[in-house]
């Protein structure tokens, strides 16, 4: 039933609005209100008709899938315990990752190039809402080049906006089209996501950038990627020489402070944690700061040592899979987006279980797509030959 073309249609859309509406919705209850017709309403519909390719899916990843498991069910017990002001709402968001997740592989049906075709389209797209960003901010609303660049819709803050349009840079980046025509198209969108990703000046997204596109050769190992490596260190080398007053002028933002009383906050429960969506606030340096600007350390103090354990399983296991299919096209861009998303992780990510956000990005979407890992491999001609239907 998810091969009938107004089936693939659909979800197409719905992928498209994940990727797309994050920078174009109004409002953020749009946005989720659009992924629940788009993506969370088939991803349902079709999973009956999918139960063939989710066995084999849960069988051949069981390493994600069951630390997967244990997380839930911990987040489920630690509702007992928490300082939410509505539990009930705190597991309906892990329902919204679970068929999230359970997206991909109804959608793909064991075509990981379908889903690289419509990555390559939503990456266009978000470099198309970069350029209007930075007309609108330097142009319309003549900020000055030294002020830092915000994105549209809920892009608009710098540091979650530089995420998110480096994230794509990097799927662009590992998943190139080999037509002519759109190769130019994918050249400036390139250029385009990494231009704002530095004007945004956030540092995190652009040492992640740096850092991931850097070890491109490491398990790409080809002339293109030590091309692409060569010039992302010229370019890190020039604007360093440009821009390094605005680079320092930040200081570390209070990151090892934070840090520090992070794990003091983790020491008081260490186990138990404060319980899934948990309220509160890090005090360091005499300041509050809502979060702890980290994802592991968000995890330990809300899930406690048995929550982060299992989300590094989780994690890791996505890696052992994506390092697996390392000599496949699909496999090579899943590590790409595993290492920004893990850089990223280190200096301003704070959300798990949140709705649908910016930081899905950054946490479930690299989840979701190494699911398509099991069919990688199988499909590894399809894949490199995604351009010819591009």
């Amino acid at each position: 039933m998810q091969e009938k073309r107004w089936a693939q249609v659909w979800m197409t859309i719905g992928l498209l609005w994940f990727l797309l509406a994050i920078a174009v919705a109004p409002t953020n209850k749009i946005y989720q209100q659009g992924l629940v017709a788009l993506l969370w309403v088939p991803a349902i519909l079709f999973s009956w008709s999918s139960r063939a390719r989710l066995r084999e899916l849960f069988y051949e990843q069981r390493w994600v899938y069951l630390p997967m498991l244990g997380l839930l069910v911990w987040s489920l017990i630690s509702l007992a315990w928490t300082n939410a002001p509505d539990a009930g709402r705190e597991a309906k968001r892990l329902l919204y990752i679970v068929v999230f997740l359970l997206f991909f592989p109804v959608f793909a049906n064991g075509r990981p190039d379908r889903v690289i075709r419509i990555m390559q389209w939503g990456g266009i797209g978000l470099a198309v809402t970069a350029l209007v960003a930075i007309v609108k901010f330097y142009g319309v609303n003549g900020n000055v080049w030294s002020a830092r660049l915000e994105g549209l819709g809920e892009l608009s803050h710098p540091i979650l906006g530089g995420y998110v349009i480096g994230l794509a840079a990097v799927w662009l980046a590992f998943w190139p089209p080999n037509t002519g025509r759109v190769q130019v198209v994918w050249g400036i969108a390139l250029c385009l996501l990494c231009v704002f990703v530095l004007l945004s000046q956030s540092r995190g997204a652009v040492l992640a950038l740096l850092l991931t596109i850097l070890a491109m050769p490491v398990w790409c190992r080809d002339r293109r990627s030590r091309i692409i490596a060569t010039v992302a260190l010229g370019v890190a080398v020039l604007a360093l020489m440009f821009f390094e007053s605005l680079v320092v002028a930040r200081g570390v933002s209070y990151r090892p402070q934070i840090l520090v009383a992070s794990l003091q906050m983790i020491a008081e429960h260490p186990w138990t944690g404060l319980g899934l969506g948990g309220d509160y606030k890090v005090f360091a340096s005499d300041l509050y700061f809502d979060h702890a600007h980290n994802l592991f350390t968000h995890v330990a103090i809300e899930l406690g040592l048995p929550g982060l354990l299992l989300w590094c399983a989780v994690w890791l296991a996505v890696l052992s899979r994506a390092w697996k299919s390392r000599d496949t096209h699909y496999g090579k861009g899943i590590i790409g987006v595993w290492l920004f998303s893990t850089l990223a992780m280190q200096f301003d990510a704070a959300s798990l279980s949140g709705t649908p956000r910016a930081e899905w990005f950054i946490t479930w979407l690299p989840v979701g797509l190494a699911s398509l890992l099991v069919w990688a491999r199988a499909n590894s001609d399809a894949c490199d030959k995604i351009s010819r239907s591009t």
